[in-house]
């Protein structure tokens, strides 16, 4: 399904319009008797180009195969948004939501400080730099803000999570609220020196050799392992003592996580051989797979069943408010591309 005749074509006429041109502007449809025009589309159309990093040069190619792909892809969603928007904000109209100038300058003296602007010259250069007026974006910031108060008093406030609920979705989900085993460990590492491609019989008995006496000074209680891996570890770690970890038991190579299961808190390894050379581990701590509790979840299971049911309230409260609305179209590419995004929109999501 293409869309891009007529809106390639108004993209085209506003780029290459001359300052004197005189442009007719065309009413894409009516909703409740608010107009939504060529170059309102025109407008989305670009920031959603900007925003996906695609750069628009209409006047070198207008009737690229690429920027009509790109038109197709964009148009559904855009005009969903843009019909959704209007019949909100009217509906918050209707319940007396306003921008007040005291909470507009606030707004604004929040971006200035945000930005670091610090004069009058700036924030208007700032606006016109976006394409911008000052009226532009006070439209902008209150029809944000009624949207917003509309849903959260149609729609969020009304949504609670029963206990059900909560327990249903914590039965459904029990590994995300459950740690995999994790261990600490310290390491003391004796390199073999020379090229690790090239066997050298006689520097690999000394290191261990090395690493042996090591670990029986170690076992026998007259050095503290921590220390000597400070001290006599040729690992990088040995500026932390020799501390590697915690990490999780699924992620370690199974040889390692063989050697680490036959082990208990304190236990040292026997020296192993590794590309570097012969380590030896000590185990810190282990700690098991553990799982939350319901009570424990709770807050999380919250936010994840009433994100849920956010989404679907607020899809079936927009499908009331479409009812509802007199939506006149005056073209019907574009009222196929709204059919087509409320299609997309509906589909479940992979």
């Amino acid at each position: 399904m293409k869309f891009t005749n007529l809106l390639t074509a108004a993209l085209v006429l506003a780029a290459l319009a001359s300052p004197r041109a005189e442009i007719i502007e065309q009413i894409l449809v009516k909703v409740n008797g608010e107009i939504f025009t060529k170059s309102d589309l025109e407008q989305r159309q670009i920031a959603t180009l900007r925003a996906k990093g695609q750069p628009i040069d209409l006047k070198s190619d207008p009737n690229s195969v690429q920027l009509r792909k790109a038109l197709d892809e964009i148009t559904p969603q855009i005009m969903v948004e843009a019909v959704d928007e209007m019949i909100i904000v009217q509906r918050g109209k209707e319940l007396g939501y306003t921008l007040s100038d005291a909470q507009f300058k606030g707004v604004v003296d929040n971006i200035r400080k945000e930005n670091k602007i610090d004069t009058d010259e700036q924030f208007q250069a700032a606006l016109k730099s976006e394409n911008l007026s000052m009226a532009d974006l006070r439209r902008n910031l209150e029809r944000s803000m009624i949207s917003q108060r509309v849903q959260q008093n149609e729609v969020l406030s009304k949504i609670g999570v029963t206990d059900d609920e909560a327990r249903k979705y914590y039965e459904m989900h029990m590994k995300d609220f459950t740690t995999q085993p994790t261990v600490t460990l310290r390491e003391i590492l004796v390199a073999v020196p020379g090229d690790p491609k090239v066997m050298n019989v006689a520097a690999d008995e000394a290191a261990k050799a090395r690493a042996d006496e090591i670990r029986k000074r170690v076992i026998s209680g007259g050095d503290n392992f921590e220390k000597l891996a400070a001290d006599v570890s040729d690992s990088p770690s040995k500026a932390n003592a020799g501390l590697i970890g915690p990490l999780s038991v699924a992620d370690l190579s199974p040889d390692l996580r063989k050697q680490v299961e036959s082990m208990k808190a304190g236990d040292v390894s026997e020296p192993m051989r590794t590309a570097r050379g012969y380590q030896l581990l000590k185990l810190e701590t282990v700690t098991p797979t553990q799982t939350m509790t319901l009570e424990q979840a709770r807050e999380q299971i919250s936010e994840h069943v009433f994100t849920d049911k956010r989404k679907a309230e607020f899809q079936k409260y927009l499908t009331k408010l479409r009812a509802q609305a007199i939506i006149e179209w005056k073209n019907e590419d574009v009222k196929k591309a709204f059919e087509e995004g409320l299609k997309l929109q509906a589909a479940p999501s992979l």
